[in-house]
């Protein structure tokens, strides 16, 4: 598994929050796993509802908004390192 650098681990901690994911510790998804693949075992299995709620967190706590219709969304959301890097693009 990759190591989370600090702003990976921050934003995994909003997932947590954002989604109540209470059997999960932050520093436990690999950043290079992918979020919505749930034939993948290290997967988080996340859904079309859990994106919603992963972008409404994003926005409120980053000041970062993501649309729905944005075509790059399936790259922007693959795992927690490009999620993470997205938002630090756009806020730069």
């Amino acid at each position: 598994m990759s190591q989370q650098t600090p702003q990976e681990l921050e934003l995994a901690v909003l997932l947590i929050n954002a989604l109540d994911l209470e059997d999960m510790a932050a520093e436990d998804i690999n950043p290079e796993a992918p979020l919505f693949d749930a034939s993948n075992s290290e997967s988080l299995g996340l859904d079309s509802i859990d994106a919603l709620e992963i972008s409404l967190a994003i926005a409120k706590h980053y000041k970062v908004q993501l649309k729905a219709d944005d075509e790059t969304n399936k790259s922007i959301f693959h795992n927690l390192r490009s999620l993470s890097n997205y938002i630090n693009t756009q806020r730069a």
